[in-house]
């Protein structure tokens, strides 16, 4: 079967309106997927690999960042191309890019791998947030809220998965990456021999140059842009880290995860009555000060009742973010059509993998290197690079290239006898993470555990702090929008004739 084409007049004419909803859902499923077990296998990343937080915060970057260069690239195009060979493409990059991570020898291989897969989650995005606004003209907020409940839901699906596996001894995080691979084949099934329906700006015969001058002249859209670059850095940068962070503190940090995106989920099902009662500019502004009330608690830590309940309110003020904003560029701003929807997307993903993870994770290393017990680390390190001499002797060929890099990367560290222990920022927990992973059975390892674990704790909680001054931002500019709605009548959705 064809993809309806772009000039046709037939709107949708012969689309499945109910397969293609149910198609996307589980495409943004592989997303979400994809999201959830790369968040989950960082902490064996740094290990197996010797990576420091700026570059597992990288990698995690790559996974978003990607999303965004192919958004820029072809959400402007899909008028043109159509949403099926999107969609196509996506399926392609799941492949392929989950294939390229579980082969991954290392850094480079591994930021590839994350970059292919988030440029087919860009795609999805591309084509599928265009395809249920032109399924769905009258009930926009609505309709994509509902079709986003499956990034957290599949974040949980794909987190409670990966967390089955653990428990039930496979530790591979190659066998998680894998896990991508199913929703992915689903999605193939269900889309890709459908018929699409044209989009909407197509349908209503608004041109490139149209969809491009509401998309970069309107000032509303512009202020949307900066939003979504702080809203998508409040919902995205601490759930990338969440799992690192606490698994670092002794907590299991997956099940954290699924826990706030199994709230989202339920509370972005339930949108209808929300969005009818509040407006999109009503839920924004409650958003924005619920979510920063949230982070500033979870930054603090706690007790494991502390974190939970810090988290609930932490995803019960992000839930509605991405969806909404998209809804109301969508509703207010009808002729950036799928351009409009696409940058959204660009910038949020963008901001948060170029800026916002990389940021948080410098930050982390910082604060660990101040809170770490130095004394205590030295002579940890001193007793570990001995243990490693020997062990890694009885230990030759691929078997001890662990403990052989670890034993390097300790030797770089360990100032030369007799001058003072000065240990470097970054290069001191490289080199006790490594130990830690090494496969060592020196009663050190534990040693280095409860004293490296707590400070990487605290230093990624800390670097949650920071992001909290965002949320007062967005609810002082969602405030004057939901107050200008007010006076001028209530909320008005703008449609295309």
């Amino acid at each position: 079967m064809s993809e309806s084409t772009n000039g046709g007049s037939g709107g949708n004419r012969g689309a499945n309106a109910g397969r293609l909803f149910l198609g996307s859902c589980v495409a943004l499923i592989a997303t979400s997927v994809a999201f959830a077990t790369i968040g989950a296998v960082m902490f064996a990343l740094k290990g197996e690999f010797g990576l420091n937080n700026a570059q597992v915060g990288w990698i995690g970057g790559a996974a978003l960042w990607g999303f965004a260069v192919s958004q820029l690239v072809f959400a402007p195009l899909c008028d043109t191309l159509g949403m099926r060979f999107l969609v196509r493409m996506a399926f392609a990059g799941h492949l392929v890019g989950s294939l390229v991570m579980i082969l991954a020898g290392g850094f480079a291989t591994l930021f590839a791998g994350a970059l292919i897969i988030s440029m087919a989650n860009g795609l999805v995005e591309a084509a599928c947030n265009p395809l249920v606004a032109a399924l769905y003209p009258d009930n926009k907020t609505v309709k994509l809220n509902q079709f986003h409940v499956w990034f957290p839901g599949g974040i949980v699906l794909g987190g409670l998965a990966a967390f089955g596996l653990e428990s039930a001894g496979v530790t591979s995080w190659q066998i998680k990456i894998a896990l991508i691979l199913i929703p992915t084949v689903a999605y193939g099934v269900l889309l890709l021999g459908q018929r699409f329906p044209a989009t909407e700006g197509v349908r209503s015969g608004v041109s490139m140059g149209e969809m491009f001058r509401a998309t970069l002249t309107t000032p509303l859209m512009l202020l949307m842009l900066l939003c979504m670059a702080m809203t998508a850095s409040i919902e995205l940068g601490p759930n990338r880290w969440v799992p690192a962070v606490l698994e670092a503190g002794g907590m299991a940090g997956i099940l954290v995860l699924v826990y706030v995106n199994g709230i989202m989920a339920v509370m972005r099902y339930w949108a209808g009555p929300v969005v009818h009662r509040l407006s999109p500019t009503g839920i924004l502004l409650a958003s924005a000060v619920i979510s920063g009330a949230g982070l500033l608690w979870l930054s603090f830590g706690g007790s494991a009742a502390s974190v939970f309940a810090s988290a609930t309110v932490f995803a019960i003020g992000v839930c509605y973010f991405w969806p909404t904003m998209l809804g109301f560029v969508s509703e207010r701003v009808p002729r950036s059509g799928a351009l409009g929807l696409g940058l959204m997307g660009t910038v949020g993903m963008a901001v948060v993998g170029l800026v916002t993870s990389p940021w948080m994770g410098g930050i982390a290393d910082r604060v660990t290197h101040q809170v770490l017990d130095k004394d205590r680390a030295y002579v940890v390190m001193v007793q570990a690079a001995g243990a490693l001499q020997s062990e890694s002797l009885r230990t030759p060929g691929p078997e001890g290239d662990d403990m052989r890099s670890a034993l390097e990367l300790l030797t770089e560290v360990l100032p030369p006898l007799g001058e003072e222990p000065i240990l470097p920022e970054l290069e001191t927990a490289r080199a006790m993470r490594a130990f830690i992973e090494s496969g060592s059975t020196s009663p050190a390892v534990e040693q280095a555990q409860r004293i490296l674990g707590p400070a990487e704790n605290q230093g990624g909680l800390v670097s949650f702090r920071y992001l909290v001054p965002l949320s007062a931002v967005l609810a002082a500019v969602f405030g004057l929008l939901y107050l200008r709605e007010r006076r001028s009548g209530g909320y008005r959705a703008e449609r295309l004739s």
